[in-house]
């Protein structure tokens, strides 16, 4: 059962991959809004607590599978499919120009920030550029990536409470999933909070391999 456990994290994650997945093909054959929501918010709830799993029940030291040195590639990747497949079921089932809006807009945002930041797209603190903001100053460049990451969030929960709210469902069950897509924001706020103070922690480390970077 316990190793059951240390791969909860890596099943929530595959999970939201391949509910984002058909989200997008929901989308693209013009299916239900009910059931294009219901796919979204299973996958948000992987979203809400892999990351949870992860720290709490992780791979005792040299038993982690060689997969695992790629974790947070995937879990990036499993949230971009997510933001992604989100953006265009509400822009092909809801507003295009609203959806179109959203999509380009955070696009170009989230793209000029990646430059900035690490000098790249995709990059991260441990290989970005020689004159990137994060090799020159990490802290103001920490500040700004949980910027971006607080932006993914709102137009997350933006896009979900209009397509809820143009659901056929009755009101009551919309305003039950309404609370409780503002209580997985608030655990989702939480581990924005944790991740945080973890990079706060590390800084010190990760600025002296910077450092030395720099220097060779």
């Amino acid at each position: 059962m316990k190793k059951i456990l240390w791969y909860m994290a890596d099943i929530l994650t595959l999970a939201r991959i391949i509910l984002s997945s058909a989200l997008i093909v929901w989308g693209v054959i013009g299916g239900s809004i009910s059931g294009g929501f219901l796919m979204f918010f299973f996958a948000e709830l992987t979203d809400a607590f892999d990351g949870t799993c992860a720290t709490r029940w992780p791979f005792p030291k040299n038993k982690a599978p060689k997969y695992r040195k790629y974790a947070a590639q995937y879990d990036m990747f499993a949230d971009l499919l997510l933001w992604f497949a989100a953006v265009l079921f509400f822009t092909l089932r809801i507003n295009m120009i609203a959806g179109l809006i959203i999509m380009f807009g955070t696009a170009v945002i989230c793209g000029v920030i990646e430059l900035i930041v690490y000098g790249k797209f995709l990059g991260h603190p441990d290989n970005c550029t020689r004159n990137s903001l994060c090799a020159r100053n990490f802290n103001l460049a920490k500040k700004i990536i949980m910027a971006r990451r607080f932006f993914y969030l709102f137009t997350v929960v933006m896009v979900a409470i209009w397509i809820l709210m143009v659901n056929e469902w009755p009101l009551v069950a919309r305003i039950v999933f309404l609370s409780c897509g503002l209580s997985i924001c608030g655990l989702l706020w939480m581990f924005l909070k944790e991740r945080r103070e973890h990079i706060s922690r590390d800084a010190v480390d990760i600025e002296k391999e910077l450092s030395k970077k720099a220097k060779k």
